[in-house]
């Protein structure tokens, strides 16, 4: 009778031990992915590769620090493949032959465009708008978002995603020797970049 109780007890231990693991599991997978930390990987690293926002992967962990080997959970991506694929599409288009913190750049103003309220609230909208008669993006107007996007600029896509939420604010950029617009050449100045000035 002892030993059918001690099996009993183990028994009942071992499936609340299960019943722990499969709802942390649960959980997980109800908020995202889990990943293994690699030697050496940061929040930083992690959000730059996955195209997370920094603050959506430090706040689904409250963790400070990282350490090999343990698991953690990659929220659900807030953009969406397609809409990472156009962007690097057009900022490969924009950005070509400029330094990679431009690339950066031109895909931070189309993520900034995205949550300011002068905007369309998309990405596809914000890239495929038309104001005065003309797309906003030239490479939309030419034919040139149609090419494939290069490593850098998917790169440059998801970085900008990590980065979400933080630097000057930049709502557009151009390059002086060949813009036209007065208008966007009004605008406050927030960094410049290459051949590109970008402004709010």
């Amino acid at each position: 009778m002892k030993k059918f109780k001690k099996l009993v007890i183990a028994a009942g231990l071992i499936l609340s031990m299960s019943a722990f693991t499969l709802n942390s599991k649960s959980e997980a997978a109800a908020t995202g992915t889990i990943h293994k930390v690699q030697a050496g990987e940061t929040y930083w690293k992690i959000a730059k590769e996955f195209g997370i926002p920094l603050n959506s992967l430090m706040t689904a962990n409250h963790n400070e620090k990282l350490y090999a080997g343990e698991n953690i959970v990659l929220p659900y991506a807030t953009i969406s493949a397609a809409d990472k694929d156009l962007m690097a599409r057009l900022v490969h288009a924009e950005a070509v032959g400029e330094p990679y913190a431009g690339k950066v750049a031109v895909a931070t103003v189309i993520l900034n465009r995205v949550k300011s309220p002068d905007f369309p609230n998309s990405i596809r909208s914000v890239i495929y708008q038309i104001a005065n008669g003309h797309y906003a993006f030239t490479p939309v107007e030419n034919g040139q978002i149609n090419q494939p996007a290069d490593y850098a600029s998917k790169k440059a896509v998801n970085e900008a995603i990590a980065f979400s939420g933080k630097g000057s604010g930049s709502l557009f950029f151009y390059n002086p020797k060949t813009s036209t617009s007065s208008y966007v050449a009004s605008r406050q100045v927030t960094v410049r970049i290459g051949n590109h000035v970008f402004a709010k």
